[in-house]
């Protein structure tokens, strides 16, 4: 998974907005977070397929954030899009999306699935997950990654005389064992070339509280940007 930032301008402490894109290269698939001005064809000058979008989320409100979000709809309508498409707005936004089109007077060859933004678990595939919790004033995100496995070691599951069946898939995929005699048997042994899961933390809020830590513990902060 590689994250591109999308944002031309540097950054400011007065208004701090950032669209970037999370690339999934062995699938194909692009997530984007947010939609500025221009974001598609900074997606073209990096060689990115606008049609590998699979999912959109709209952080919050902010005009900054959902400015090149018709263009880029339009776009996926032309080139003759037709897998579906999801987009994660919080509320308020689906009427933007709504009223842009009815003014615009065009209709999308594809299917939009829009989702309102509420404390939970969004997104997910294979190896990624994307839960929002909402802060009151706007939603932080968490991205995490599962943890994964290389090759079994089968000679050292016979050697502690594992009964062949769902034991050795359950210590393929890391699970532990506590034996009767109160040795613990890591399963993350008995695989090589493990690669370890991750969490990145997207941060809204300005100011921490409880919530900010017990999101962002123990993970990377992809982005923190505020308004003062």
């Amino acid at each position: 998974m590689e994250i591109i930032n999308l944002t031309r301008n540097q950054p400011s402490i007065i208004n701090i907005t950032t669209s970037f894109i999370l690339n999934f290269q062995y699938s194909k698939d692009i997530w984007i977070f947010n939609c500025s001005q221009g974001c598609q064809h900074l997606m073209e000058e990096k060689n990115l397929r606008i049609n590998q979008i699979s999912n959109i989320i709209l952080t919050e409100k902010n005009i900054n954030n959902i400015s090149g979000l018709l263009g880029l709809l339009s776009s996926l309508s032309l080139i003759n899009r037709k897998k579906k498409l999801n987009i994660y707005v919080s509320k308020g936004i689906e009427k933007y999306i709504i009223l842009g089109k009815k003014y615009a007077k065009t209709n999308f060859r594809y299917c939009i699935y829009m989702y309102i933004l509420q404390t939970g678990l969004i997104i997910k595939n294979q190896d990624y997950q994307i839960y929002t919790f909402n802060n009151k004033l706007n939603f932080e995100f968490l991205l995490t990654a599962k943890n994964k496995y290389g090759k079994f070691k089968l000679y050292k599951a016979q050697k502690f005389r594992f009964p062949a069946g769902p034991v050795y898939g359950q210590l393929k995929n890391g699970y532990s064992f506590l034996l009767p005699d109160g040795i613990i048997i890591d399963g993350d042994k008995f695989t090589t070339l493990n690669k370890s899961g991750f969490k990145k933390s997207i941060l809204n809020n300005k100011y921490h509280d409880r919530n900010n830590v017990e999101i962002s513990h123990k993970s990377k902060i992809i982005e923190h940007k505020f308004i003062v």
